[in-house]
């Protein structure tokens, strides 16, 4: 098949819409459902984040994807009962391929609410039956179990996404876009993400353990398919929060910062001891509990719709104790798709425990960079490699 009309474009109003080979066949098959144009833009970049995560690091990868970014991507690194509890897994079986795709999933759950799935390998039962009770757009994987297929094609009525790619496909070395009527050509980014790139450390403090080289490497994956400015911080094997196109990259080192926080605020005792309604859903929970861990939680208390979720009035989460349960994080790893312009990006990523950094470098400012690393005995390498995505 060399092409597939699709039901509209970006918008409903852009009626005509298909995608389509300049050679060949399209390596695609569309196994369930009816993809879209965005979906298959989240499929196609994902599907790439994924297979290189899987060449990087040997362990099974799966990616979250929302609007042609990632919410989350991760490899099947075990997890402790406390990330079972809060990625809402801790009743399932969980194959390594699952792992990988709760971690990915959990990381963000309120930005991977309806969201577009890659998985490195053949999509297996015990990842189905995670895949069929979320709220997802669709999936792409290299292949599906009978058991697998059977269990996703019983989705949304029968209608959810469900897209087998030929793993082997090789893409041309040009690409193409066009914007304004204009086509644009460039070569593909095809920049290779290995550990050789983490060699130049020009801090104090050279030491990069094996997981933090790993978790490096992902981060960086990562950035190569999210959209610039992109800041990423990974830890475990899993991406704990990402900043996307953003204007400035201290922006980025901001949101994607304060996704980590809250990713580490959930685990916090108190909010595992939340007495939710059993009635309330799995999307209801999130929204409640960032809520919960926010400054606006005073106004529900004022407003009284807490009882709309608990079964009784929730103690607080005080300012004091979001402090000191946040200098618990320790280990994160951050990426950088371009260079760190000033020492600021460093003194917030220090804040969200981070001890390892990899950035492309070549700023008139490297020395204030460095020099902010050392004041927190941060070991960073200069990559020299700058992963811009639009």
């Amino acid at each position: 098949m060399k092409e597939l009309s699709l039901k509209y474009g970006m918008n409903p109003n852009m009626k005509k819409a298909r995608i389509f080979m300049q050679k060949g066949e399209l390596p695609i098959e569309v196994l369930n459902g009816r993809p879209g144009f965005i979906n298959f833009l989240d499929a196609f970049n994902s599907w790439q984040l994924v297979k290189e995560l899987k060449e990087a690091t040997g362990l099974p990868a799966a990616a979250s994807f929302k609007h042609v970014s990632p919410a989350g991507a991760a490899v099947a690194v075990p997890m402790d009962e406390v990330l079972k509890k809060i990625y809402y897994v801790d009743d399932l079986q969980l194959s390594p391929l699952a792992t990988a795709y709760a971690r990915a999933r959990g990381a963000d759950r309120m930005s991977s609410y309806g969201d577009f799935v890659a998985l490195s390998e053949i999509c297996d039962k015990e990842t189905a039956t995670m895949l069929a009770r979320e709220v997802s757009d669709g999936v792409i994987a290299p292949g599906y179990t009978d058991e697998a297929l059977a269990i996703l094609k019983t989705k949304r009525k029968g209608s959810y996404n469900v897209v087998k790619i030929d793993p082997d496909y090789v893409p041309e070395l040009v690409e193409h876009k066009d914007v304004f009527g204009i086509t644009f050509e460039q070569d593909r980014n095809n920049a290779k993400i290995e550990a050789s790139l983490l060699e130049n450390r020009p801090t104090q403090n050279k030491d990069l353990p094996e997981e933090a080289i790993r978790d490096l490497l992902i981060s960086l994956i990562v950035l190569k398919y999210t959209q610039s400015n992109s800041v990423c911080y990974v830890k475990g094997g899993q991406a704990i929060g990402i900043g996307a196109g953003q204007q400035s990259r201290v922006h980025c080192t901001r949101l994607a910062g304060n996704k980590a926080d809250n990713w580490w605020l959930r685990q916090n005792p108190k909010v595992l001891s939340l007495p939710f309604k059993d009635s309330i859903r799995r999307p209801d929970r999130d929204n409640t509990i960032d809520v919960y861990i926010s400054e606006d939680w005073d106004d529900v208390l004022r407003e009284g719709t807490w009882q709309q979720f608990f079964t009784q009035k929730p103690e607080p989460l005080t300012l004091e104790e979001k402090k000191e349960w946040l200098k618990q994080l320790k280990g994160v790893s951050l990426g950088s798709d371009a260079f760190f312009p000033f020492g600021d990006n460093i003194e917030r990523a220090h804040r969200s425990g981070v001890e390892y950094i990899a950035q492309a470098g070549g700023s008139i400012r490297d020395d204030n960079v460095i020099e902010t690393c050392d004041k927190y005995n941060i070991a960073m390498a200069m990559t020299g490699l700058r992963l811009f995505h639009h």
